[in-house]
């Protein structure tokens, strides 16, 4: 009998710089469906790759003094890296720089074009650089891009578009026709209401502005702008090409699973369906549209201080790790949070005391009460074991029902619902107090029997969340068989108890943690001063340069030290703005706490905020470096929110 198929992408990683945690929940959360799908014995494939055209890409090049192609060459080698260090199954890792995606791109930008679907016009209105994206002014949010909130520019240039507004009813119907086309299912009314209903525009699909990009052949001012081009990737990245398409691509398409972040919803859900119909393709089944992954309460970005890397996280804390705080802690259709802090008590609850204790003392108490052979029990010696099995068979449907319908955290938490019953199992029975009495070697025997095979069922539910713990949890107890159902290995023999996770020490992990940034700044100051040993005399700004830092007085009403931060010092200012604002300063080895109450100060009241250890660090107070002593600048006898001119 032909396997089912299931064809299953993420969104590919913009080719600008390294991929953080929070961008690489795609790629694991599409790993566990691939191999939960491949274990229900579906035939899998599974696309990912990195987006590598634009005007960000171009400009980055142009500042490191490198082509885009050698930028994008090292990105994607890093992004790649990122990826297999996490232990992702992919199928293809596809670059929008690869031949057979160009030329297919190319081919169909002409299709479309010979079609009537793209004509050429002229475009006015406002352009992100980073977003890659054009929005009128009504659509801009105070001002700013209403995706990333930076900054928008004036842009004006001949381009070519994309009728949407032809496909837009027939796009509509689609939505109606296939209930389940949106998960979660709210992504399908924001899309609706906020652009569907105003009516759609069409849609840029070429630039004159820049040159890094898959020229259009018949026109070669206009690059193929980056929606065409990056989306498109799921349909090239299996062979399709106008001029005919390959086998893989007549089996896998349509797309079972695009995996795609929020915030680009409006590109998967109307703009790629209508580049579809207009190619005559059938449409995807279904967009999990996840929630991002947040730094405290904070998107992840590098100007706020406030990135964490997956494959740092990986040196420090293994591969499974990363994968279970990522798949546990993402709830379906609300923003996550990782913090180290989080991080390393989830590990220590769950992965370290539950799972991984359950596991130690069950194959060794097994080889120490029976020379590591355990057989079935042909009876229930009582309730205990009763309710266990029915727990064991509870978990497992549920887990099931979950990871069909892609709630992952929850899937998560069915896993350790069982691994957690396990353990009062042992409470209950006391295998310890059995053990010194000869006529309870029966009872014994089944009570490590039942544990077993409970860990038996928790391996088949963890694998694609934690393969590899899977696989040496299966090592332990000499079994790999991944049916749920309680009581079908007739006998265990299980070979030597090891550690599947060790139990971390926070405050040495935090205090490492502190050390290895205070390391970073140092050796990025080194760098910065020795630039400055090539110039001649001070860097000279202009009167506009400088009004641009606002400087403001600000009383001191409280200070504290910041738990595990040996340098800095949490200070909450009175402004005189009527709201107190918190600062981090680094400080708090030249100053006490009551030092600084009552005092004011300087600070710099328009910079931007930072996490500094989980503290959100809205300014920055003026204090004088006097060699090794630092000397906060006190301005007491002026009144709070007077601005320093």
């Amino acid at each position: 009998m032909e396997k089912q198929k299931f064809y299953i992408t993420t969104a590919i990683a913009y080719a600008s710089k390294k991929p953080h945690v929070g961008n690489s929940y795609d790629i694991v959360l599409a790993d566990m469906i691939a191999r939960y799908k491949r274990k229900k014995g579906f035939d899998v494939h599974f696309l990912t790759g990195s987006d590598e055209h634009g005007q960000k890409i171009e400009e980055n090049a142009k500042e490191l003094g490198i082509t885009p192609k050698a930028l994008v060459d090292s990105v994607a080698d890093e992004i790649k890296s990122v990826w297999d260090c996490l232990n992702v199954t992919y199928d293809r890792f596809i670059r929008t720089t690869d031949a057979d995606h160009e030329d297919a791109v190319k081919k169909i930008f002409k299709k479309l074009y010979d079609k009537g679907d793209i004509y050429k016009s002229e475009y006015e209105g406002k352009y992100c650089v980073p977003c890659e994206s054009f929005f009128t002014s009504s659509q801009l949010k105070d001002g700013k891009c209403p995706d990333c909130g930076r900054e928008c520019t004036d842009a004006k240039e001949e381009a070519y578009f994309l009728k949407l507004s032809k496909y837009q009813d027939r796009l509509v119907e689609y939505y109606e026709s296939t209930p389940d086309f949106f998960q979660p299912g709210s992504r399908k009314a924001e899309m609706v209401n906020n652009f569907i209903k105003p009516g759609l525009a069409d849609l840029c699909v070429s630039r004159t502005s820049f040159k890094w990009g898959i020229p259009v052949e018949f026109d070669d001012k206009h690059v193929i702008y980056v929606w065409l081009d990056a989306l498109t990737n799921y349909i090239t990245g299996i062979g399709y090409n106008p001029d005919g398409s390959s086998e893989l691509f007549d089996k896998y398409w349509p797309a079972d699973l695009h995996v795609i972040g929020k915030d680009i919803v409006r590109f998967h859900s109307i703009y790629w369906p209508i580049i579809l119909m207009a190619l005559d393709l059938p449409l995807p089944k279904q967009l999990l549209a996840h929630p991002w992954l947040l730094s405290g309460d904070d998107k992840m970005s590098k100007s706020k201080g406030n990135v964490i890397y997956a494959d740092e996280l990986v040196k420090r804390f293994g591969t499974d790790a990363v994968r279970y705080y990522l798949l546990s802690e993402m709830p379906f259709a609300q923003d996550g949070i990782i913090t180290y802090e989080n991080f390393m008590n989830k590990y220590n609850t769950d992965l370290a005391n539950t799972l991984g204790n359950l596991v130690n003392r069950s194959v060794a108490m097994t080889n120490k009460y029976f020379g590591g052979t355990v057989k079935k029990p042909n009876k229930d010696f009582d309730e205990f074991d009763k309710e266990l099995k029915a727990v064991a068979a509870e978990c497992a449907d549920k887990y099931e029902r979950l990871m069909d319908a892609y709630r992952n955290s929850d899937a998560c938490e069915a896993v350790m619902t069982l691994a957690r019953r396990c353990n009062k199992y042992i409470d209950e029975t006391m295998p310890w107090a059995l053990a010194k009495e000869e006529a309870q070697k029966e009872r014994l025997q089944a009570v490590m029997y039942n544990l077993l095979e409970g860990i038996r069922i928790l391996a088949a539910l963890i694998y694609p969340i934690c393969p590899e713990c899977s696989e040496k949890i299966s090592a332990q107890i000499n079994c790999n068989e991944d049916s749920t159902s309680f009581g079908i290995t007739e006998q265990f023999t299980v070979g030597e108890a090891k550690p599947l996770f060790a139990r971390l020490d926070t405050e040495k992990v935090m205090a490492e943690l502190e050390e290895e940034a205070k390391k970073a700044i140092e050796a990025a100051s080194k760098a910065e001063s020795k630039k400055a040993e090539n110039v001649v005399s001070l860097a000279e700004i202009s009167i506009d340069d400088f009004a641009k830092v606002e400087l403001r007085t600000a009383k001191v009403i409280n200070a504290e030290p910041i738990k595990k931060a040996k340098k800095l010092l949490k200070l909450t200012l009175d402004d005189g703005s009527g709201k107190e604002r918190t600062v981090a300063s680094g400080i708090a080895l030249h100053y006490k706490p009551e030092d600084l109450i009552g005092h004011n100060v300087i600070v710099v009241a328009n910079l931007k905020p930072a996490v500094l250890c989980s503290v959100e660090s809205a300014g920055m107070i003026l204090a004088a470096d006097c060699g090794e002593d630092i000397k906060v600048i006190f301005v007491d006898d002026i009144p709070e929110g007077s601005r320093i001119r």
